[in-house]
């Protein structure tokens, strides 16, 4: 994003994954919950985009979110910081924007406990249920793994959109995915982007820019 977020070397060194999940966000939320933060760069993309944002930053490894919380002195943003599991967490707030850039990958469990092979229809009904009615579900997942989540979210959400990423092969590598709770069941799918779109990860546009003008 030009250097609009600064991120330290630690336990987990984020993707593009986490610019273009923010970039995606196309509301003005005042509180946000940033699910599975990992080392915050989710949520600090998202900051660096929008102004006064109430962030909350959850996430079931303490090395995770020991690593976010410099990431935020780094860029002297704030947030509330919970060690939590999000399939297990007891609470009854809601946010205006609930994002996740979900554990959909398989294999062994890294060594900062960080979760692995999870259930992505209760991530994605639990990250659902800690939205405020009208607010805004939005998500990245590997475009193997992302039919669980949109059933999922088409359950309870409605004004669906979703938005193909490809590399260099012809099908999708990655989609993008919002939707806001309780609307009337709707859903547009947008032309698919290119991963590698400088745009987005380099100059730090909001992915509606994009798409309304044609710039690549």
């Amino acid at each position: 994003m030009g250097g609009r977020v600064k991120m330290e070397f630690g336990p987990y060194n984020p993707t593009s994954d986490a610019v273009w999940l923010a970039a995606f966000v196309d509301t003005q939320p005042k509180t946000v919950l940033d699910v599975g933060t990992g080392t915050g760069a989710v949520a600090l993309c998202l900051m660096a985009r929008i102004d006064g944002i109430k962030m909350t930053a959850i996430d079931v490894s303490d090395e995770m979110l020991a690593a976010a919380k410099k990431n935020f002195e780094l860029n002297g943003k704030t947030a509330d910081f919970i060690s939590t599991d999000i399939l297990s967490w007891k609470t009854n707030k809601t946010f205006d924007l609930v994002i996740t850039n979900p554990p959909y990958f398989r294999g062994m469990p890294a060594a900062h406990n960080a979760h692995h092979n999870a259930d992505l229809t209760l991530w994605t009904r639990k990250c659902i249920a800690r939205v405020r009615p009208n607010g805004t579900f939005a998500t990245i997942v590997d475009a193997a793994a992302c039919a669980p989540v949109i059933a999922e979210i088409s359950r309870h959400c409605g004004d669906i959109k979703i938005l193909p990423l490809f590399s260099n092969k012809n099908t999708a590598e990655r989609v993008l995915l919002s939707a806001l709770v309780g609307r009337a069941a709707h859903t547009t799918i947008f032309s698919g982007l290119p991963m590698n779109c400088d745009a987005v990860l380099r100059d730090g546009c909001a992915t509606n820019d994009i798409i309304s003008t044609g710039q690549m």
